[in-house]
């Protein structure tokens, strides 16, 4: 993880670390936080806790997002401070809904300047962010739909269960928009629970989501995404998510808590370590194995 944040992250850049309810890379973002990245522009559909900590550490200067909050809990108060109080600097937002995010990532996959939808309509969406724009069809004249521009992050981070080394990345359960994030990104940082060979990818092909033609890095990192959870490893933790209701409400616990478990651990193994066997053991499901389909072998 160190080597793949400090070779294909860099300051100034525009970072998705995409995810939608399992598969959230905290790894990735508390790396990004240990090395000290300045100015990104963070884009995700759903930010949450990690994009609090690392808004909340100091290394973005805007953030283009959806929905925004503590799922199931509430704010997200480093962000909030951010921008309701310039506290401790400015922070700029450019907000779409959930599916304006996904579009502009689409648009962006596909190498197209915009994307059209017509969920904006009667939205007060529009009034705030002048990007989503009015416009006619050109086939009817009385349909008018919004565009949306193409989104192309300099990096995507995106988490799977497994990958080989290659960069053949598969994933199951939800999907979010992992797979169209990778193709719009410049650079794709992969992070994965295990890495596998490449007989195991080709037993299951469908599962394989993202291809490793467009991968830079793989990343083996197992509980990568705590306190998110990644489906059939490790369950959601709860408790971190109410818990950080109470850190991140001070700038000051804020800061105690990264400087225990981010800039006090030298890596993401550390963290796990800290934690203790007990505790991850409390975090894994019972196995609920998925049917197998015969493929067939032809000559």
């Amino acid at each position: 993880m160190q080597d793949a944040v400090r070779a294909l992250v860099h300051d100034g850049d525009t970072v998705a670390i995409e995810g939608f309810t399992h598969l959230i890379n905290f790894a990735a973002g508390h790396e990004i936080i240990r090395q000290r990245r300045r100015d990104l522009t963070l884009a995700r559909m759903t930010p949450d806790v990690i994009y609090d900590q690392m808004i909340g550490a100091g290394v973005a200067r805007k953030l283009i997002f959806s929905w925004m909050g503590n799922p199931g809990v509430g704010n997200l108060h480093a962000v909030r401070r951010r921008i309701e109080k310039a506290d401790p600097a400015p922070l700029e937002i450019e907000e779409y809904s959930h599916f304006g995010m996904v579009s502009r990532y689409m648009a962006g996959a596909a190498n197209l300047p915009f994307f059209p939808i017509r969920s904006y309509y009667e939205s007060d969406i529009p009034v705030v962010n002048p990007k989503i724009v009015p416009m006619r069809s050109p086939y009817e004249d009385a349909t008018e739909v919004y565009v949306v521009p193409a989104l192309q992050p300099d990096v995507a981070i995106v988490s799977a269960q497994r990958a080989d080394d290659s960069g053949d990345t598969q994933i199951w359960g939800l999907l979010g928009c992992q797979k169209e994030v990778a193709f719009a990104a410049k650079r794709v940082i992969v992070v994965v629970e295990e890495v596998v060979e490449e007989s195991v990818i080709r037993r299951d092909p469908n599962r394989t989501v993202i291809p490793g033609a467009i991968v830079d890095a793989v990343v083996e990192e197992p509980f990568g995404c705590h306190p998110s959870f990644a489906q059939g490893y490790y369950d959601r933790d709860n408790r971190f998510y109410l818990e950080w209701d109470r850190i991140a409400k001070e700038q000051a616990t804020l800061d105690a808590w990264l400087d225990e478990w981010v800039y006090g651990t030298a890596n993401h193994s550390e963290y796990v370590e800290k934690f203790g066997d007990a505790y991850w053991d409390a975090l894994r499901p019972e196995p609920a194995m998925s049917g197998e389909v015969d493929y067939g072998r032809y000559a």
